[in-house]
């Protein structure tokens, strides 16, 4: 992979791009919380009052008490039993999977899941199978593959986020042996997805009792670190089992002020999500409405299908002549010659929207 120009944000919803300043669709700031007044208020009490680091292992002299109070936030919020906040998102699954490991007797990843989940699977000291993203008759025939008897547990992002698309996990609970296990990454669906921004298990209507859900910070919530939602029991198993999260340093207190900031504002705001779903929708009909086969997903993204080179730099130049910076990505699991994946969030302007779908109608894209 190259690594990309940098890139400076500014406002809400621009960047400074070779010192321009342009409409920006990318990222999963989906609330633009990270620049939201009351968390970076947050954040900088939090440096005031308690320092920036604690420069220790929870496990020993580091467990301050804002992680204990981003906890409790974090269970009220998704109404989970218990709450293990870690360093970042990317180590929840690592954390979750080190605590579980000898548990099962096969792991089930989905074939387009996070490359987390797939390192994950690696600490369950079992056989691992992939299946076919978000199938559920492929995973029913991955759990025949496995035979009777088989203690399993299924790997897969909540919501997915090359195209915003929805892990059926209704339809998976029905297909799994009752003592199976869901672990789901859900960095890109909490505070996004579900009528009360729950996640995935909200969408999909389904009972958090076999699943563990690990969230990240980052996006949605716009602070940093990241969280797996679970029993109490799995808590206590993280504290015996984890390497990582018994040797690591929790994330800086300031940045778990400002998460706290972050989940009581998208928890008090319910019209954030209502602006953001108000978006997409409308960015979708016109895209929609001028040809573009778009399917119907529940996440704030919109893809296009990979171009012939031509056609891809034709577009790139249409962007930046609109005053847009060209969300093209190459990413572990997408299109190996990479795709414009565009971001909606609640903060865009009527105008913003208005000026990228008039862009995109000339190109038609096909689903992922």
């Amino acid at each position: 992979m190259t690594e990309p120009e940098p890139l400076q944000q500014i406002g809400r919803t621009y960047v400074c791009y070779r010192g321009r300043r342009l409409s920006y669709f990318s990222g999963c700031d989906y609330f633009r919380l990270a620049s939201h007044p009351e968390v970076i208020a947050a954040m900088r009490a939090g440096l005031k009052h308690y320092g920036l680091n604690v420069a220790a292992s929870r496990l020993t002299t580091g467990n301050h008490p804002i992680y204990r109070e981003l906890e409790a936030g974090l269970c009220s919020f998704f109404a989970a039993e218990n709450a293990v906040l870690v360093s970042s998102g990317y180590m929840t699954n690592l954390v979750a999977a080190q605590a579980l490991a000898g548990s099962f007797s096969h792991a089930l990843v989905d074939d387009k899941a996070h490359p987390s989940l797939a390192n994950a699977a690696r600490f369950l000291d079992c056989p691992v199978i992939q299946f076919k993203s978000r199938d559920a008759e492929a995973l029913a025939g991955a759990v025949k593959r496995c035979g009777p008897g088989s203690k399993l547990i299924v790997l897969t992002d909540g919501m997915f986020s090359g195209d915003g698309s929805a892990a059926p996990l209704a339809e998976y609970l029905e297909i799994l042996p009752k003592d199976a296990l869901l672990l789901v990454d859900d960095a890109h669906g909490a505070g996004v997805l579900g009528r009360t921004g729950k996640g995935a298990p909200e969408q999909a209507g389904v009972s958090r009792r076999r699943i563990i859900q690990t969230v990240t910070l980052s996006k949605a919530f716009g602070a940093y670190g990241g969280a797996i939602l679970g029993t109490r029991a799995l808590r206590q198993k993280i504290l015996d089992k984890s390497a990582m999260f018994v040797g690591s340093t929790p994330l800086p207190p300031p940045l778990a002020n400002a998460a706290l900031a972050g989940i009581r504002t998208l928890g008090a705001d319910g019209g954030l999500r209502q602006r953001l779903h108000g978006n997409v929708a409308y960015v979708k009909a016109a895209l929609r409405a001028a040809g573009l086969a778009l399917t119907q997903q529940p996440g704030p993204i919109v893809p296009l299908a990979p171009m012939p080179p031509k056609e891809t730099a034709g577009l790139h130049r249409a962007l930046l002549r609109a005053g847009i910076f060209p969300p093209f990505i190459k990413y572990p699991g997408g299109p190996a010659s990479g795709y414009f994946r565009f971001v909606i969030s609640s903060e865009h302007s009527r105008r913003q929207l208005d000026n990228l779908t008039k862009v995109l109608e000339p190109y038609v894209g096909r689903p992922l």
